[in-house]
């Protein structure tokens, strides 16, 4: 996933699913320190976004929950997540 904006349709669909989760939408306000009226705004934030995937990424469980209800490959959330800023691989060589 090398495209911007592929990344943020990503992560999109992770925020809506995170949004309709009613047991993990709690979680993910309590760790980010978001409220509800903040998702719309994020919606258009890609920092934002990369939160979101940042979040479900802390868990298998999610990933799979996630990517079984939007229909993507396990590997889409991770692959988005690199697109979006502060997803850059650091290189130590």
């Amino acid at each position: 996933m090398a495209r911007q904006d592929s990344a943020e349709t990503v992560a999109l669909q992770a925020l809506g699913w995170l949004a309709a989760n009613e047991d993990l939408l709690p979680v993910f306000l309590g760790a980010s320190g978001a409220s509800v009226s903040d998702l719309t705004k994020g919606a258009a934030q890609p920092a934002f976004l990369a939160s979101v995937l940042d979040f479900i990424l802390m868990d298998d469980a999610w990933v799979i929950g996630f990517c079984d209800a939007a229909g993507l490959r396990y590997e889409a959330p991770m692959q988005a997540r690199a697109v979006l800023p502060g997803g850059e691989q650091i290189n130590w060589t």
